[in-house]
């Protein structure tokens, strides 16, 4: 394993290799990334591995500076794992050439996270582009957890890079909570209600799957759930394919972005 802090020095270490995954990471590793990690060295030669908290895609100042920060403890659990290279970029060196870091979405995407968390995708897509612009990777790997970021990126990659996007399930525990490192800001209360939370949206997607027509419970099936949170500020059920509002039984998926004790949480099923 070899820890690079220069996007030129990896690019060196790379020239020539074949088959190179990439899974760019804000640290803070969990189970979600690890799934990731060991898909990328099970389809890849040579496995990259980044943590950089990009201040780009925080929409709000006080989320940037709480957002856990743990490079030793990530860098041991990809040692663990036994990943080729951990890339630890400077913001400096990640938007040197800042005419390509500015981007913007369409207005049929400013839905769901993009309608509340002003500017936090164009940071988002600044930050993917200048990986995908300095480095040439043939896979990247991203999870179903953060699925409006998994969509916008197969759409911003599609026609400008020549790497595939790797869409991996979200992992989830015991308890149908999905792996974030934001569980780890939450006091075990709020962790038993985010399992409940997630639990109510496993059992409603089930219900639908069953029974079409309980797509239409869905305002009930959302007051029930404001019992175990501070605030929603969505519950949508969408078109997976293209996050429209028209859906079938067969391509339909349910969002949720609720808040408990300050702290921001989504899942979807």
């Amino acid at each position: 394993m070899i820890i690079i802090k220069s996007i030129n020095k990896l690019k060196k270490e790379l020239y020539l290799k074949k088959n190179v995954g990439f899974v760019p990471t804000m640290g803070s590793l969990h189970g979600g990334h690890v799934s990731l990690i060991k898909k990328s060295k099970k389809m890849c030669e040579k496995t990259v591995v980044s943590i950089f908290v990009n201040p780009k895609q925080f929409n709000n100042k006080k989320d940037f500076i709480k957002y856990p920060r743990n490079v030793d403890t990530d860098v041991k659990i990809l040692s663990k794992h036994k990943v080729d290279y951990i890339l630890l970029p400077s913001f400096q060196d990640l938007y040197s050439n800042n005419k390509y870091s500015k981007q913007k979405l369409k207005e049929k995407d400013i839905v769901m996270c993009a309608k509340y968390r002003k500017g936090h995708f164009e940071g988002v897509l600044a930050v993917i582009n200048q990986y995908l612009k300095k480095l040439k990777f043939d896979y990247i790997f991203l999870g179903e957890k953060d699925f409006q970021q998994l969509h916008l990126i197969k759409k911003f990659t599609k026609n400008r890079f020549k790497t595939n996007v790797v869409a991996c399930k979200t992992i989830r525990d015991k308890s149908f909570l999905p792996y974030s490192s934001r569980n780890k800001l939450l006091n075990k209360n709020c962790i038993n209600k985010a399992r409940k939370v997630s639990k109510i949206l496993k059992q409603y997607y089930l219900s639908i799957k069953k029974n079409f027509k309980n797509h239409s419970k869905k305002n009930m099936v959302e007051n029930y759930v404001k019992k175990y949170t501070d605030k929603i500020e969505y519950f949508d059920i969408r078109n997976k394919k293209n996050l429209s509002i028209k859906y079938n039984k067969t391509n339909f998926k349910i969002f949720i972005a609720y808040y408990l004790d300050g702290v921001r949480l989504i899942d979807n099923y």
